[in-house]
């Protein structure tokens, strides 16, 4: 995987490289890339929480759906979802899982990218977005806003996205010997991240630093660390050849990845906040 910096703004052609990627491995997303073990792990942290956080019942937007594993979760809960993806390749898979799971009623898949909710009306209770695709987004502002005008008056949001400090990551580049890779979280900006020889353009954000796009419009009701103790998904060829460790190493992370100084750190982080 090639990586490196770029200024804080995306072009279209950029925008187009990531759509490209995702629909390259879309075929395939529900296997080891995009749904092993680690990464349903924190799927069901994000489930958990938007179940805590908004009714049943409740009309939620999903932002980057990819192929539909949380939209047709939350239909078979009693929720109304519409589930947008700026991959058309996703969006098909998302209809199909719709229909396969006999809830294509209360899941509406679109295609929007995070950069295109201008295009969406409002009346959400709650909106979601789950593995980073607003680590994607061209102007992270402009998402808050929209989140903002989309959402009735008290409205959540419940975001699962890519942080900047991963400890796990760091020691295993370095005892790789990659030592630029160890650190390409800490790239300020834009970075260009290679995935099935295509390349996605993300940034990689501190809690805090994400929530200052959002101040305006929200107040942070809280957030917690992502696989802090527990491997990163990538490595979770180590997770199944020590699985009885990496699951003590996970209850370390639900007891205490909510910690001041811990929550900032892990391979994600999982913010809510509401719509002031």
């Amino acid at each position: 995987m090639e990586t490196g910096s770029h200024p804080a703004t995306l072009s279209e052609a950029q925008l187009l490289d990531t759509q490209r990627a995702f629909d390259s491995v879309a075929p395939d997303y529900d296997g080891p890339r995009g749904n092993n073990e680690l990464i349903q792990r924190m799927r069901l942290t994000l489930w958990s929480s938007v179940r805590d956080e908004i009714p049943a019942g409740s009309r939620l937007l999903d932002l980057g759906c990819g192929t539909g594993i949380d939209a047709v979760q939350f239909a078979s809960h009693g929720y109304q979802v519409v589930a947008g993806d700026w991959s058309p390749r996703m969006v098909e898979r998302t209809h199909a899982r719709a229909a396969a799971a006999g809830v294509e009623a209360q899941v509406a898949a679109v295609h929007v990218g995070v950069h295109q909710l201008d295009r969406l009306e409002g009346g959400f209770d709650g909106i979601y977005s789950n593995f980073g695709p607003l680590n994607c987004a061209p102007d992270l502002g402009d998402v808050a806003t929209q989140c903002a005008r989309l959402l009735r008056p008290g409205g959540k949001l419940v975001f699962s996205v890519i942080g900047r400090i991963c400890p796990w990551e760091v020691g295993y580049y370095l005892f790789k010997g990659r030592i630029k890779r160890a650190g390409i979280r800490a790239t300020r900006g834009v970075t260009a991240v290679g995935m099935n020889h295509h390349t996605i353009w993300t940034q990689y954000y501190l809690p805090r630093e994400f929530y200052r796009a959002f101040v305006r419009h929200f107040t942070l009701n809280g957030y917690r660390a992502l696989s802090l103790f527990m491997p990163p998904p990538y490595l979770v060829e180590f997770y199944r050849r020590h699985q009885r460790a990496c699951e003590r190493l996970g209850r370390l992370d639900d007891r205490f990845g909510a910690l001041p100084w811990l929550r900032d750190m892990g391979d994600h982080f999982l913010i809510v906040m509401q719509r002031r």
